[in-house]
C-alpha cells in the first residue's frame, strides 16, 4: 500500500522520471478547452499575416528599434510604457490566480497549448490511446514501433519548424521571413541559427520534456501557494462526500487514519457507509503531471480539470451526482462558506488603476514624433571672422504609423542669426533624421548665454514641438 508520503508524481522517488502517458477524457472542461487551443494557435499564426495602416499588427524588430502593436508605432524612446504594459501584465496574473487559481497553466499557456493542441493529438493519431501506446512500448524496436516512431518524432521536428518560424515572423516580419525561407542560408547565418536553436529548443521541450517544464522549470507553480488563500477557485477532491473510498455497497468498520485509500483505515469500531469515491482512479490516469488530485492541492496541478471530466463520467455511470472533483474553494470543499471578494483582491485592483492610470497619462503625454536639438561634437564655438558660431544636430523622429512632412524653424533673441539648410523635410513611419543646424551672433553682441530653440511643426497635423539648446561663447 503506498502511503500519503509516496504521493504520485511524475518523478519516482529516487528522482527518476516515469513517462507519462494520459488516458483519453471527454467532457465539457475538455470540449471548451480544445476550442480554447485551437482559438489560440490561430491567433498566433495570424497575427504577423495581419497589418494595419500599412504596418504589421505586432512586429518587435529589435534589431532596429521598431515596434507595431495594434496599429500603433513605437521606437525605443517609448521603453516608459513597456514597464507599464509589463507591470500590468504581472499584476493582473496575480489577480487571476487570486480568483481562478492555476487557469492561465491550465487553459491558455503557450506549454500547454502546444502540448495538448498539437504533440499529443499528433501522437495520438500514430499511437492509439494509452493502452494502445503502452503495448506498442513493449514491443521490440526492429517493428512496428520503429517505423511509428520515427514518424512521430518527424511531425513533431516538423511542427517545431512551422512554430519557430512563426515565432521568428513577430520580430522580423512576414516579408523578410519568406525572402530567408527561399534563400540561401548562409546569406543569413544569425537568423538561421536563431532558428534552429529555437526549432530544437522546442523539439526537445515537447517531445521528450514535456511537464517537467512545469513541474521543474517555471517558477509560477512555486508562487501559488503565495497568491492563492482558502478562497480562491481551484480543482479539488470533495473529501468529505467522496471518504471513505470503496463502493457504496461495502459497509466497512472504519475509523479515520492514514492510507492510500485515503484517510480511512479499517479497525475496529461503527459501520460506516462507503462514500462516493470508488478508488477507480480515473483522476490519475488522465493527469497530465500525474498527480492524484484527491491529496490535495499541489504545485503540480495545472488546473487542466481533465480529473473533474474523468470523474464526472464515472459518476454519470454509476448514477451518482457529479462535481465529486470540481472546481471549487477550498473553503468550499471543507463545507464552508465561499466569498469571493477579499482584501488582497482589491488590493490587487487597486494597484492596477493606479498603474493603468499613469500609463494612461504617459500614452496620452506621447508625442507623434520627437525632435531634439543637440550641439555637435567638436568645438563649443567658433570665431568666424566677426561673428561667434555654434553648430547644432536636430534629431528628428516620426513616430506615426504614416510618413510625415515637418517645418523646421529657429526661434532666436534679437540680432541672432540660424541657417537651416533643410526648413521642410519628409520622414517614413518610425524613419529618423539628423538636420544640421547653425546659430551666429556678433562677437560685438556677445553678452552671454542664451537658448536656441527649434520649432518643428507637423504639416499634416500642426503639432508643435519645441526643444532647445544653450549658444556658447567666450568666458
Amino acid at each position: 500500500m503506498e502511503s500519503l508520503h509516496q504521493r504520485r508524481s511524475s518523478i519516482d522517488a529516487d528522482g527518476r522520471r516515469r513517462k507519462v502517458r494520459l488516458g483519453d477524457v471527454s467532457g465539457p472542461f475538455s470540449a471548451w478547452r480544445r476550442r480554447a487551443f485551437a482559438a489560440l494557435i490561430a491567433v498566433y499564426a495570424a497575427l504577423p499575416l495581419l497589418r494595419a495602416h500599412g504596418n504589421p499588427v505586432i512586429l518587435l524588430d529589435i534589431l532596429h528599434r521598431r515596434f507595431f502593436l495594434f496599429g500603433g508605432t513605437f521606437n525605443a524612446q517609448d521603453a516608459t510604457l513597456l514597464f507599464f504594459l509589463l507591470a500590468g501584465g504581472i499584476l493582473g496574473l496575480f489577480l487571476v490566480t487570486a480568483l481562478f487559481g492555476r487557469l492561465w497553466c491550465g487553459w491558455a499557456c503557450p506549454q500547454t497549448v502546444f502540448l495538448e493542441g498539437v504533440f499529443r493529438p499528433l501522437e495520438r493519431w500514430l499511437e492509439g490511446s494509452k493502452d494502445q501506446q503502452l503495448r506498442l512500448a513493449a514491443k521490440p524496436w526492429l517493428s512496428r514501433r520503429l517505423g511509428i516512431g520515427l514518424a512521430k518524432h518527424g511531425l513533431y521536428l516538423g511542427a517545431a519548424l512551422l512554430l519557430s518560424h512563426v515565432f521568428l515572423s513577430y520580430f522580423v516580419g512576414v516579408d523578410q521571413l519568406k525572402a530567408w525561407i527561399f534563400g540561401d542560408p548562409a546569406s543569413h547565418p544569425t537568423a538561421f541559427a536563431w532558428m534552429a536553436s529555437l526549432s530544437l529548443a522546442l523539439y526537445g521541450n515537447f517531445a521528450w520534456f514535456r511537464e517537467q517544464t512545469c513541474v521543474i522549470l517555471c517558477p509560477y507553480g512555486r508562487f501559488q501557494s503565495a497568491l492563492t488563500d482558502e478562497d480562491t477557485l481551484v480543482i479539488g477532491y470533495d473529501s468529505l462526500r467522496g471518504e471513505p473510498r470503496g463502493h457504496r455497497r461495502a459497509h466497512a468498520t472504519r475509523e479515520p487514519a492514514l492510507s492510500a485509500a485515503g484517510p480511512w483505515a479499517a479497525v475496529e469500531g461503527a459501520a460506516v457507509e462507503a462514500g462516493d469515491c470508488v478508488d477507480c482512479r480515473r483522476c490519475v490516469d488522465v493527469c497530465p503531471t500525474a498527480i492524484d488530485i484527491r491529496e490535495g492541492l499541489q504545485l503540480e496541478c495545472i488546473g487542466c480539470a481533465n480529473c473533474a471530466d474523468a470523474c464526472d463520467d464515472i459518476m454519470a455511470k454509476l448514477g451518482r451526482p457529479k462535481g465529486l472533483v470540481r472546481y471549487d474553494s477550498l473553503r468550499g470543499l471543507s463545507g464552508g462558506p465561499r466569498r469571493l471578494w477579499r482584501p488582497r483582491l482589491w488590493i490587487y485592483l487597486a494597484v492596477l488603476l493606479v498603474l493603468g492610470g499613469i500609463g494612461a497619462y504617459f500614452a496620452a503625454a506621447r508625442r507623434p514624433f520627437e525632435a531634439t536639438l543637440m550641439r555637435q561634437q567638436g568645438l563649443p564655438f567658433q570665431r568666424d571672422g566677426l561673428l561667434l558660431r555654434n553648430s547644432y544636430l536636430l534629431h528628428l523622429v516620426n513616430k506615426t504609423p504614416d510618413a510625415a512632412r515637418f517645418k523646421i524653424e529657429l526661434v532666436l533673441p534679437q540680432g541672432a542669426a540660424g541657417l537651416v539648410p533643410l526648413p521642410e523635410v519628409a520622414l517614413p513611419s518610425l524613419g529618423d533624421l539628423r538636420v544640421p543646424l547653425d546659430v551666429s551672433l556678433p562677437q560685438q553682441g556677445w553678452g552671454g548665454e542664451f537658448e536656441v530653440v527649434a520649432r518643428t511643426t507637423d504639416l499634416d497635423t500642426g503639432k508643435v514641438v519645441l526643444s532647445g539648446s544653450r549658444f556658447l561663447g567666450p568666458s
